[in-house]
């Protein structure tokens, strides 16, 4: 392989692909600048300053020791450059503006307090416990574990959530703040889907929250939220919902549609009706 020497072009060529190597090599630094000013409460500091906050008024805001003060503005410099933040001008004094800090809409579904907050997924996806298995992936390539996380873990995905507590409940709660935008939208848009049908089951329902949303919208809809044992464990029937613990790999509640949520990058409802 030639290096960099007297062809101009190649030598650009070169330097492209180590800039797109750095791009993936350091990508891990935007998901933990988000993750910081999540659990530090940036986006709620900054929405209840209810207008453009400059740096000095959100430092002084902010739970932070003393002589880490200098190191929010490259933080915040970083959630610009991701899109999470922008900057405004404020208008201080007669004769002076200063720069302040605004919410996007991508900080704004951050919001602790917003009905449709992602942020319970974030802090979940982003916690060690599913960080590890992609530390372990090449180990895994190398074994015969049927998944990454046991290579990490030591046992599948759900017997540990079965087991801990914490991430039973942490993985339940971002799936929960994970569906209720995609359910908002499934109910006003696709509402048709659900003509015609008596019975329902939401495989992989977790907690229920997509249920909950389609019983109440159907009341003639009997729903079934089907999870494994211990995720249904301490939930209680509700009127036209029900909760079945189970396998789904073993069997499923019968029901005239099934309703399955999937996550690649964006979300999939799959209804299949009259032939379960």
């Amino acid at each position: 392989m030639d290096y960099l020497g007297n062809n101009g072009e190649h030598d650009n060529e070169l330097l492209e692909a180590q800039a797109h190597a750095w791009n993936h090599i350091f990508n891990f630094i935007n998901s933990g600048s988000l993750k910081c000013a999540i659990q530090l409460g940036i986006p709620d500091v900054i929405h209840k300053h209810s207008k453009p906050m400059t740096l000095t008024k959100l430092v002084s805001a902010l739970p932070i020791h003393p002589s880490k003060s200098r190191c929010v503005y490259r933080l915040m410099r970083m959630l610009i450059h991701s899109g999470f933040f922008a900057l405004e001008k404020v208008p201080e004094n007669d004769d002076q503006e200063q720069e302040g800090y605004v919410l996007t809409n991508a900080s704004k579904i951050l919001l602790k307090d917003s009905p449709l907050s992602v942020t319970p997924f974030l802090l979940a996806m982003l916690d060690p416990i599913l960080l590890k298995p992609w530390d372990c992936f090449s180990t895994w390539f190398r074994n015969d574990d049927p998944t990454p996380f046991q290579t990490a873990h030591g046992m599948t995905f759900w017997e540990h959530a079965g087991h801990e507590p914490k991430l039973n409940h942490f993985f339940n709660e971002a799936m929960a703040s994970d569906a209720r935008l995609a359910t908002s939208v499934v109910i006003n848009k696709c509402k048709d889907v659900f003509e015609g049908l008596e019975t329902l089951v939401d495989v992989g329902g977790g907690t229920g929250t997509v249920s909950k949303a389609i019983a109440k919208e159907f009341p003639h809809l009997e729903c079934i939220d089907f999870d494994l044992p211990h995720v249904v464990a301490d939930l209680k029937d509700d009127g036209n919902l029900k909760y079945v613990g189970g396998d789904m790999f073993e069997a499923i509640p019968p029901a005239d549609a099934i309703l399955l949520k999937v996550r690649l990058q964006l979300l999939i409802f799959i209804v299949l009706q009259n032939n379960i």
